[in-house]
């Protein structure tokens, strides 16, 4: 298995010199942002052989690391064994952020790439901002990279989606539909969009 995971980095790390990316952030999350997500969307898990549900990978040309919490710190150490990528213990004190070790990994200028579908506009936001402090640039890609990457790459689920009854939701689609449109209207908008799951 490390070998899998050694030689997925390597073919990582050939898009990203070809992208003129110096660095990949991979996260656990989905287009929806959810934390446990469809095994079509598992990248971090399928780059790093981390299966713990909350991680970022992050994947330089010469180095890589994996960000988790305490509750996967020694299934992290376990798993992550043998592949070539340290464990980062996420909050604490010692433990550099992501763009802090960014900024002492890449030279001032240097680009870090992000997938696009499964990253939030508010944190890709946040995270341009922070490497712009360490002099580095970020680049969203809008191509899902790991279509080409991943063979046998599980496919997008296709189960039917179902309405859960007043019973268990307290109101009806129509009423909460009419209590949205009140409030676009009352903040002078026009439309919203709703992307995470619970929401929709």
């Amino acid at each position: 298995m490390k070998t899998e995971i050694i030689q997925r980095i390597a073919a990582l790390r050939d898009f990203m010199k070809k992208n003129q990316l110096s660095a990949f952030i991979v996260p656990s999350t989905d287009p929806h942002s959810g934390e446990y997500i469809p095994a079509h969307w598992e990248s971090r898990k399928y780059i790093s052989g981390f299966t713990g549900s909350a991680g970022t990978a992050v994947i330089t040309l010469t180095d890589a690391g994996l960000w988790t919490d305490s509750r996967y710190f020694l299934q992290a150490a376990n798993e992550l064994e043998g592949s070539g990528i340290r464990l980062f213990k996420d909050k604490l004190p010692e433990t550099p952020s992501i763009t802090d070790w960014l900024g002492s990994e890449l030279k001032s200028g240097e680009c870090v790439g992000i997938d696009g579908w499964v990253n939030p506009h508010q944190e890709a936001f946040g995270l341009r901002q922070d490497l712009k402090v360490k002099g580095l640039t970020l680049e969203t890609m809008t191509e899902d990279i790991f279509d080409t990457l991943w063979e046998d790459r599980p496919s997008l689920p296709k189960t039917p989606v179902f309405i859960l009854g007043e019973e268990r939701t307290g109101a009806s689609c129509t009423d909460k539909l009419n209590r949205i449109r009140e409030a676009i209207t009352k903040n002078g908008a026009s439309a919203i969009i709703l992307s995470s799951l619970d929401e929709i």
